[in-house]
């Protein structure tokens, strides 16, 4: 059968097999095809079959396989005899059969195999694309293909001892094709291989399962049975072992297969490898995960409070320098791949962007901390699978031998995202209470994806699992429940069910004498901000203890507040009265807050005590503000304003900053800000929606039917163009998609040129309409916007422009 056999056998299938292809196989029909040849003729693209065998498990790709290695149609017996050797003496047969009938489905589903059910033959393409086939070497014509015809006759006069010679020098092509034939015979690869040492045996089995080449010097040497002195020679001189290159031999294909005993594959599974490792509490599990989960989600709040008043510098090539990050992880007492991981989970979430050459919190910030701590878990979830970047890389060194800083973006892996999801997936599907070994993991992997195994995957996929469990997806190695409805991409759900297994905030501290205050627990979010402001973090634990100092108060201060407002919010959140020494504290530190006033002369310091000025021009550690009186309350400088606070405030002073017009400047924490690109969303699902696969079988189907009648363009309707409101050219559309009828519109091409169609359409999506013109005779896409009006048609009857207008309400 060719590849016109393959188009007639699509063009015989069903409507619902066809929607089953483009549905598992979305890239054919993007754009979709003007007829069914055009169909299989993408369909057997290698690019388009190099998809396909990517999507097919281990078990499917030996059935493939098994299928292409052999001459002409097979029927599902003789597969089935060939698959059954290759499995495991554990496997029943009849659970072999099941799987091998689900994998024919699927092989026939997604166009890999066709043909009637006692003649199945690979597509066209397939059997190139499978090259080499289930770890084989090339067939032995094609080990051989490069010898000369003497060389082939020495061969086979040293193989087959029946064989009287030739030597003409047309007699190669023969002479390979007998050498095939011998080397296919099980007896005859017996024979020679009773003649060779046990050396050359071991060597030859090293090649069985692969892979099935080598290098060897002087490959090409000339060499016989009875000048042959080592192993290898002993090999190249039966023809078990061919020179492909000057320096690469190669086992023929058939040799293989015979060693391998008639088996294609070697210990083929059914089904997937069983994850394996440690059973434990399915509810302990689920209580560690949202423990873990709700540390993490402080940890993105409180690395965005920090940002929000000191900001981190951008590095020139971009990312967070290896100080700034060492810096994050003490505040936030992680490791550094841990904090560099908060800080890309809550780059890709939105929360954080460079702006102006700092790394600062964005708008989207303000949004996300008000919001329920389950729903900020679940963003910051969704935007850690679908981000395209890999977090462990962070401290280690690039090709060239430069360091990967986190947020840098040489960061970015193509497959980081996609492994990411197929690590959850495995996850998902373990039972219940299992913490899957990374080992038992990558192995379930490399069954469900043989053809993407390589090198990166491993390092990802470790990687994926430690970050799971840092995030809170799993706990203790357990995929937790609503780690498995974020597995799914079902943030809603995954939120209902950390919500009960959150620890309750509390809204309350207890204050101490010793200047300290004491968190029983988590706080609520807005109490957290305002002790973040007022103190500082002595140490965390179960429960979380606050200092406050007399830079702590100036802190609150500046942002703002009063004394009034921080003793009366302490005493509301207190569940113990206020100590004396913290309300003096307070009320110090407020008095003396603000009698010096800084603004703009370069700068200036401005007191309505001149006696307090008196002392600043007395100190000798203002000799380097080069101060100037202008008044008997008013100092200038030629230092910056922020130098100059600062300073004061080394000395001992309390000074504000005051803007031009006299106005306290207020440094609240959340007033440094800046747009940052969208939140990283999870890769759309590749597969097609059944109206658009339906749309795109219905169009291939009008076109294949015009491509094989070559029937003429129709002819333009006369008449007005029709024209409608756009929600009824809509409107009309849909129904006509619905009713598979056809419609007349009205359309304006490229040009602006007014024109009139006659259309079957198929689907509409993404601002276009794929339809079948038959006014061009050919599918076509057409821009919705562009369309100016759409009306009935029928062939049968001859109506007027105006009747065709009206029938579009």
């Amino acid at each position: 059968m060719t590849g016109t056999d393959f188009s007639e056998w699509l063009r015989g299938r069903s409507d619902e097999h066809l929607r089953a292809l483009v549905t598992a196989r979305p890239e054919l029909v993007t754009p979709v095809p003007a007829h069914l040849d055009g169909l299989a003729a993408r369909a057997c693209s290698p690019s388009a079959l190099g998809r396909a065998l990517d999507r097919l498990d281990r078990f499917q790709l030996a059935v493939l396989e098994t299928l292409a290695l052999r001459e002409g149609p097979s029927s599902r017996a003789a597969l089935f005899s060939m698959i059954v050797r290759a499995a495991p003496g554990t496997a029943a047969e009849e659970e072999i059969g099941a799987a091998l009938d689900a994998a024919l489905d699927t092989l026939v589903i997604r166009g890999l195999v066709y043909g009637p059910p006692d003649a199945l033959l690979p597509a066209p393409g397939v059997p190139a694309a499978l090259e080499p086939p289930a770890a084989l070497g090339p067939p032995a014509a094609e080990v051989f293909r490069h010898h000369p015809p003497e060389r082939l006759d020495v061969l086979l006069r040293d193989i087959d001892p029946a064989y009287d010679g030739g030597g003409q020098a047309d007699a190669g092509r023969p002479a390979r094709q007998r050498l095939s034939a011998l080397l296919s015979d099980p007896a005859t690869v017996a024979r020679l291989l009773e003649e060779v040492s046990p050396q050359a045996r071991a060597a030859l089995d090293e090649l069985v399962w692969g892979p099935p080449s080598g290098r060897l010097p002087s490959a090409r040497r000339e060499v016989d049975t009875a000048t042959a002195q080592s192993p290898i020679e002993q090999l190249l001189a039966r023809g078990l072992l061919g020179a492909t290159g000057e320096e690469s031999v190669a086992l023929p294909r058939e040799v293989a297969l015979v060693l391998r005993g008639g088996r294609v594959h070697r210990d083929l599974s059914p089904g997937p490898p069983a994850l394996d490792g440690p059973v434990r509490d399915q509810e302990l599990a689920d209580r560690t995960a949202a423990g873990q989960a709700f540390m993490f989600v402080r940890m993105v709040e409180e690395l965005c409070e920090l940002w929000s008043v000191d900001p981190p510098g951008v590095l020139r090539a971009g990312g967070l320098s290896v100080r700034d990050l060492r810096r994050a992880a003490q505040l936030l007492d992680l490791p550094e791949w841990a904090a560099g991981l908060v800080a890309e989970v809550a780059h890709a979430a939105g929360l954080v962007a460079a702006g102006e050459g700092e790394w600062l919190p964005t708008g989207g910030y303000d949004g996300w901390r008000i919001k329920a701590t389950e729903d900020r878990w679940a963003v910051l979830a969704a935007a850690w699978a679908a981000m395209d970047r890999a977090p462990g890389l962070i401290g280690e060194r690039d090709d060239r031998d430069r360091p990967l800083n986190a947020l840098h973006p040489d960061l970015r892996r193509s497959g980081a995202a996609q492994t990411r999801a197929r690590t959850l997936a495995v996850l998902e599907a373990a039972p219940p209470g299992l913490a899957p070994t990374p080992e038992s993991v990558l192995a379930r992997l490399a069954w469900e994806q043989p053809r993407r195994r390589s090198a990166p995957r491993e390092p990802l996929v470790r990687f994926a699992l430690r970050e799971a469990e840092h995030l809170g997806v799993t706990g203790l190695g357990v995929p937790a429940a609503h780690g498995r409805a974020a597995a799914r991409g079902d943030g809603r759900a995954a939120a209902d069910l950390l919500a009960p297994l959150l620890p309750q905030a509390v809204d309350h501290v207890l204050l101490q004498a010793d200047l300290t205050a004491v968190a029983p627990g988590p706080l609520t979010t807005d109490l957290g901000r305002r002790l973040a402001l007022t103190a500082d973090v002595e140490s965390k634990g179960g429960a979380t203890v606050y200092r406050f100092s007399e830079q702590s108060v100036r802190r609150a201060l500046d942002a703002g507040h009063s004394a009034g407002d921080l003793l009366a919010m302490l005493e509301r959140h207190s569940a113990t009265p206020v100590p004396q020494p913290l309300a003096y504290l307070v009320t110090d530190v407020a008095r003396r807050h603000g009698r010096i006033r800084v603004g703009v002369a370069s700068s200036y310091v401005r007191c309505d005590d001149p006696a307090l000025l008196d002392e600043v021009l007395a100190d000798k550690r203002a000799n380097l503000l080069r101060l100037r009186r202008l008044a008997p309350t008013v100092l200038a400088s030629k230092t910056s304003r922020a130098a100059l606070v600062d300073t004061l405030r080394a000395m001992g002073y309390a000074p504000v900053a005051e803007s031009l017009e006299g106005d306290v400047v207020v440094a609240r924490a959340d007033s440094r800000r800046t747009e940052g690109p969208p939140a990283a969303r999870a890769p759309a699902n590749p597969g097609l929606g059944s109206e658009a696969a339906a749309g795109a079988v219905r169009a291939m189907r009008a076109g294949d039917s015009a491509h094989r009648s070559r029937r003429p363009p129709a002819e333009t309707p006369e008449g007005q163009v029709p024209r409608s409101p756009s929600t009824a050219t809509i409107s009309a559309l849909e129904e006509a998609i619905r009713q598979g009828s056809r419609v007349w519109i009205g359309y304006t091409d490229s040009q602006g040129h007014a024109t009139s169609r006659i259309l079957e359409p198929a689907r509409m999506e993404g601002g276009y309409l794929t339809a079948y013109d038959e006014t061009r005779a050919t599918v076509h896409r057409f821009v919705l916007s562009r369309i100016t009006g759409v009306a009935g048609y029928d062939s049968e009857r001859s109506e007027t422009p105006g009747e065709r207008a009206a029938g579009v309400d």
